[in-house]
């Protein structure tokens, strides 16, 4: 079988037309270059060039392994460049989870920041709960995560990249939707969309916290996993709920939001930031220089703050960009 160097000193003599010229190219002296043009000669048992004291010409085989030569070398180059762009991270396919409310209040702006640094790579996106994500993320099956931090997994790493907080969603023209906020202990006694306990365990402990500080117990009605159910559950009417600030920019006609009110403390307690999450095992060269170009954008700015559909006396608050 013929070797790629023997393929180009045919390429480089059969454009120069010239052995001395050819030899200049390649970087090499001319003895050699003949060297290996007798060798391609013999593997193919073809003349492939006619010489003589003024010239050099192609024979019929020449030109007949002239194009396919050149497509094999620039093969050759191709794969070369483009194992070096998966290795370095400039091209390859990444596999992100992310929430419901993630993908509306977080993806987009992640997905602008991949497409302008890294436009050779693919994103294939897969939406799941945050728990469904750890269960992923550990074994390798999602590359980066954007989730709620409800545990930890040896291996997983997470990071915040977006403060929120929980909000009181009500039906539209609710006693309580004054514009003015809602206490925790005003929920008293009001049926509740309540999140599930299996697939959304951070929303539904937090929100469980949140009734215990106000020393108030929810009256749960209804239970779903998703924002949007709980959110479609409220505009019909069939109780309160309480979602994240970030989701009343997607929430259906029917839905208005109150921010919380307690004691001291609850802002503190009051905290579904969104986290980036990855396996510090991985193995994917274009997720990690896309993880780290999100901690660098976040680590060079404020972290950015959920707002929502808000009364106006809220204080304006930076969304992703």
């Amino acid at each position: 079988m013929f070797s790629l160097i023997q393929l180009e000193s045919f390429v480089a003599v059969a454009e120069e037309l010239h052995f001395g010229a050819a030899a200049v190219r390649l970087n090499m002296t001319q003895p050699p270059l003949s060297r290996q043009i007798q060798l391609l000669e013999k593997e193919l048992d073809a003349q492939l060039f006619i010489r003589s004291s003024r010239k050099v010409e192609l024979t019929a085989a020449g030109q007949t392994l002239l194009p396919s030569a050149r497509r094999i070398l620039d093969l050759c180059t191709k794969t070369e460049l483009d194992v070096r762009r998966v290795s370095t991270g400039d091209a390859g396919s990444i596999v992100l989870g992310y929430t419901a409310i993630a993908g509306q209040a977080a993806l987009p702006w992640l997905l602008r920041l991949a497409r302008e640094h890294m436009p050779g790579v693919s994103l294939v996106l897969r939406e799941a709960v945050s728990a469904d994500q750890f269960e992923a993320l550990s074994r390798g099956a999602v590359d980066l995560g954007l989730l709620r931090p409800i545990v930890s997994r040896p291996g997983v790493r997470t990071e915040l990249i977006f403060k929120d907080r929980l909000v009181a969603a009500l039906p539209e023209g609710h006693a309580l939707a004054t514009g003015r906020g809602v206490r925790v202990k005003d929920l008293e006694g009001l049926p509740l969309m309540m999140y599930s306990t299996s697939e959304a365990r951070y929303f539904y402990d937090l929100v469980m916290r949140l009734y215990e500080s106000a020393g108030v117990t929810p009256t749960v009605t209804q239970l779903a996993s998703q924002v949007p159910a709980l959110l479609a559950f409220a505009a019909a009417g069939l109780g309160i709920t309480l979602v994240p600030a970030s989701a009343m920019d997607f929430a259906p006609s029917g839905v208005v939001a109150e921010e919380l009110l307690g004691p001291a403390g609850l802002a503190d307690l009051n905290r579904a930031d969104l986290h980036l999450a990855w396996n510090e095992n991985g193995d994917n060269p274009a997720a990690d220089r896309l993880r780290d170009l999100i901690l660098e954008h976040i680590a060079s700015e404020d972290i950015p703050e959920a707002k929502g559909s808000l009364p106006a006396h809220v204080h304006p608050a930076r969304h992703l960009h």
